[in-house]
């Protein structure tokens, strides 16, 4: 039997669940009907799913049509979601686009379409809800084939698609238009592998609710489709972890080489090839290399912001593959898997052998990640949608009646509650006013990277000795940490100089759903701060960076060379430094501080980003050092850099901005455009399209955050916003931001930049500014 894995994936409301429930029904896999809105659907087996009626985690279901087998991966329509639904589009053959007829084409439906197209799969179209009073399926399909593709073709038209000169043209090979002129038609072959090529793109339509047209869409989903064909040896992509109700952790992957078997050994270690290969945690990559017939370290590590936290709780870097006959690697595994699982619903099956092209969930593993690749695969490179607002978690229900934090009690109640998330996806902000834990534009403060309000952080900022965990907050760090294991979008950080701990969120549905999440599974109140904006920061010219620590009986100095990277390039680290200068396990043992810890900027202490690090030279001693030496060099030499940079104003802020698109009608287009140009955005010249205008354009997520509210209320309802994070661009209010959280980098004693020394038997601390002439080597750098 031929195999595919089809996911669904839709705006909220589009009636995603609702198709699959009616698939699954007409296939003949479930005998009853169920519905989301009575909490009874086959797919919606989580209780918070049940009580709000959206889909919060991916699901499968396993549908029989014919000859084909399909694994159905039913994704969150919610925009807050939107990291769980992007992950899971890397194991898909096909995927269901759902579009709802009675709202058009929404703004997070064109995200979705841009993210298919990112990950290449392959798309059906299905239009939903044509009961809907005034629905225009043709109008529809033109809008479709003009915002997304041509390839948008109805399968359901009097002309059926092997017919239409239309679709010949769409096959870049050729093929098609030589079958339609020698035969009359085009094949199926032909069409299904227009469809694979996305050339083409079915379109299908009916009411799922009705069980309207989802005979003919799955018999033209098994039509259409067709197996792909995987290699003998042993590949697999993880995209979702998960814990049962027995606390068992499940590895959730798609097979796609080989066959995975119950007790079978598997391991992250890679087998050297040539050319270093990004397969690291994060994208992390670690390789040792030897140059010029010379024993030289190269090493290269892509980091993003890992950090250290006081539960042992830090996420651990993965090795990657190396070009030379020996490869630096970091935290290899190899796990035996006890279970694979076939789920369909809530309910699994046991089984012995999984082969390729086939979705499973694994027990026995517990270093795997989401993302991951295994055997011949890759790791996944960084999402497209990710959290740019951070938040603070606070232990115990809140009780101050602030709507910008949120408590167990309320975290269950109410349906659907629109907003327009961190992230950027999108919604129709008609709906906008409905808003969980919005304060609105008139209360909006810019906040550094902690989200704390600025007069209340003044208080904090500069604390002589840092914070220490309670056992409260130990508790609630390693809760958030199960939670982190299953979603790494949530980035849990403790923060010592402020004594928090800092999680990033989508937005308000998210943070209820944590906060239930929270009380449900680990018996713990929690409630968030209000949402600040994640501030990076980067420089703009190289400088060395030089820390030396010795104190009594120790010994360790590091010189760096910090390099400005290309925007969105993250972190870089590599070594430059010959063996002959500095052993090359201490050299090792300096990459892996760079990469493990968060560095922060001297700005506004936020983490760092799109920079360059180099190991120039360094100087350890046989006798007194140790481990911990060159972590506490390593550290210093990175902020003594970037103090040296900051004193030449040299150090610039970074902040996220939106991509976005906004629909309004004609008569407010000027009010639009006034109001971009006051946010400091920028848009391109705007388009009509009848009685409504649209616009494109940039604009910071500080300013365009809270937008929606406003758009909702000055074109009563009759407008929509869309917003895609773009991005990190130089902050356009720096000044005004880092005024406000009044940060001072010298006094942050967990990220110093001052150096320690050794003199008459003991050590004595030096100011930044003074290190250079007192260190021991000389680097021979001429910047």
């Amino acid at each position: 039997m031929k195999r595919a894995v089809v996911g669904i994936a839709a705006h909220v409301d589009a009636g995603k669940t609702t198709l699959c429930e009616a698939m699954l029904y007409r296939a003949g896999e479930i005998r009853k009907l169920g519905r989301v809105d009575h909490g009874d659907a086959f797919l919606d087996t989580d209780a918070m799913e049940k009580r709000r009626g959206i889909t919060i985690f991916s699901k499968q279901a396993i549908l029989q049509q014919g000859d084909f087998e399909f694994t159905l991966l039913d994704t969150p329509g919610h925009v807050d979601f939107s990291a769980e639904m992007e992950r899971t589009l890397t194991v898909l053959d096909y995927a269901i686009l759902v579009v709802g007829a009675n709202d058009g084409l929404q703004g997070y439906t064109e995200t979705l379409w841009r993210l298919l197209a990112r990950y290449n799969v392959p798309t059906f179209i299905f239009i939903n809800k044509m009961d809907a009073a005034g629905v225009d399926k043709a109008g529809l399909i033109a809008q479709m084939q003009q915002r997304f593709s041509e390839g948008c073709v109805d399968f359901e038209g009097d002309t059926g698609p092997g017919e239409q000169e239309e679709v010949a043209l769409l096959d870049d090979s050729g093929a098609a238009m030589d079958e339609l002129l020698d035969s009359g038609g085009i094949s199926d072959d032909t069409l299904r592998s227009m469809v694979a090529k996305r050339e083409l793109f079915p379109c299908y339509s009916g009411s799922a609710l009705k069980l309207e047209g989802v005979d003919e869409f799955l018999a033209g989903l098994e039509r259409f489709t067709k197996q792909k064909d995987y290699p003998s040896d042993f590949g697999a992509r993880v995209y979702k972890i998960s814990h049962d109700e027995q606390g068992n952790r499940l590895t959730w992957l798609k097979v796609t080489g080989g066959t995975l078997k119950v007790k079978a050994m598997l391991t992250n270690k890679r087998e050297p090839q040539k050319g270093v290969q990004d397969i690291g945690h994060r994208s992390d990559a670690i390789a040792l290399a030897a140059q010029n017939n010379e024993e030289s370290v190269a090493a290269s590590v892509s980091s993003n912001d890992e950090n250290e936290d006081p539960d042992g709780g830090r996420a651990l870097g993965r090795v990657s593959s190396s070009n030379a006959s020996e490869s630096f690697e970091t935290e290899i595994w190899q796990e035996k898997v006890d279970q694979v699982r076939r789920y369909s619903g809530a309910k699994f099956e046991l089984t012995d052998e999984v082969a390729a092209g086939d979705v499973c969930a694994v027990t026995g593993l517990t270093k795997t990640f989401p993302g991951e690749g295994l055997g011949f695969e890759t790791d996944a490179g960084e999402s497209v949608l990710q959290p740019v607002l951070t938040y603070t978690v606070l232990p115990g229900v809140d009780d101050s009646g602030s709507g910008s934090a949120t408590n167990v009690h309320n975290a269950g109640k109410g349906g659907k509650s629109a907003t327009l998330p961190a992230s950027g996806e999108s919604g129709n902000v008609s709906n906008a006013g409905n808003m969980a834990g919005s304060k609105g534009r008139s209360e909006k403060t810019k906040t550094s990277e902690t989200g704390s309000d600025p007069e209340s952080s003044q208080v904090v900022r500069n604390p002589t000795k840092p914070a220490e965990v309670t056992p409260e907050l130990h508790k609630i760090l390693v809760a958030l940490r199960t939670l982190e294991d299953e979603d790494p979008a949530l980035h849990v950080r403790w923060v010592a100089r402020l004594g928090e701990i800092h999680v990033q969120l989508m937005g308000a549905v998210q943070v209820e759903i944590i906060t239930q999440m929270m009380h449900d599974r680990f018996g713990i109140d929690v409630h968030f701060g209000p949402g600040g904006i994640l501030y990076r920061e980067t420089i703009t010219s190289p400088v060395e960076g030089i820390g030396h620590f010795e104190p009594l009986r120790h010994y360790a100095e590091v010189h760096l060379l910090l390099e400005p990277g290309e925007p969105g390039s993250g972190l870089r680290f590599e070594s430059r430094c010959s063996l002959d200068d500095l052993d090359r396990n201490w050299q090792r043992a300096i990459l892996t501080h760079l990469r493990e810890k968060e560095h922060l900027g001297v700005l506004t202490g936020s983490p760092i980003a799109d920079m360059k690090i180099s190991l120039v030279a360094g100087r350890g001693h046989e006798k007194h050092t140790e481990g911990g030496d060159f972590r506490e060099a390593t550290y210093r030499a990175v902020r003594q850099g970037l103090m040296e940079l900051k004193t030449k104003g040299e150090c610039r802020l970074l902040e996220p901005w939106y991509s976005f698109r906004l629909e309004v009608p004609q008569d407010m287009l000027g009010r639009a455009m006034a109001d971009i140009q006051r946010m400091s955005g920028t848009f391109d010249a705007p388009e009509s399209d009848g009685d409504y205008a649209q616009l494109e354009g940039r604009a910071p997520v500080s300013e365009m955050r809270d937008y929606s509210m406003d758009v909702n209320a000055y074109t009563h309802g009759r407008g929509s916003l869309t917003c895609v994070f773009a991005g990190y661009k130089p902050c356009h209010n720096a000044d005004e931001v880092i005024k406000q959280t009044t940060y001072n980098p010298e006094t942050d004693l967990e990220n110093t930049p001052d150096s320690v020394f050794c003199a008459h038997g003991a050590g004595y601390t030096v100011k930044w500014n003074k290190v250079p002439d007192f260190a021991h080597v000389d680097s021979g750098l001429q910047l």
